[in-house]
């Protein structure tokens, strides 16, 4: 498993589809995920660190987990399966639940959780973008603004 870091959501134009850009944490290589509009924007929101007006489900769902006293250790992006992301939830009492890679992502920002993604996931959606580090950010918005959900699979 390699270690993934947020870089941030993004809607891609035309389609205003929104997608949430990891990279991984020791390498070059990002994985774009296509996602839906309402985890797009928790998961701006906990990067951004912007309390809600009233809880969000990614909220709740983390005020729950502390008052049971458990932990979301890690979240683990584990398979790929007809352009559909497949994540696991893993807590510290040793259960792991299924989940959608972006509540995955929208609750481990919350919970201070790390991410992780099989190497079978990141070698097949993975892309490598050059690394200069004084055009970085543009080159990000160029490489999101250029492809399509239909270069890496539908997201989950």
């Amino acid at each position: 498993m390699l270690q993934m870091e947020v870089v941030g959501v993004r809607v891609e134009m035309p389609t205003n589809q929104p997608i949430v850009l990891l990279k991984e944490a020791h390498g070059e290589r990002y994985l774009p995920i296509w996602i839906g509009m309402t985890e797009a924007t928790a998961i701006a929101m906990a990067q951004a660190e912007e309390p809600p007006p009233r809880p969000l489900t990614h909220d709740l769902f983390r005020d729950v987990l502390d008052a049971l006293g458990v932990g979301l250790r890690t979240v683990n992006i584990v398979s790929l399966r007809d352009g559909i992301f497949f994540a696991d939830l893993v807590f510290s009492n040793g259960v792991e639940v299924s989940a959608r890679p972006s509540d995955s992502i929208a609750l481990a920002l919350r919970t201070g959780a790390r991410i992780f993604a099989s190497e079978e996931v990141v070698q097949e959606a993975g892309v490598t973008i050059p690394d200069d580090q004084e055009d970085e950010v543009e080159k990000f918005r160029e490489f999101l603004d250029t492809i399509s959900p239909e270069d890496f699979g539908r997201a989950g």
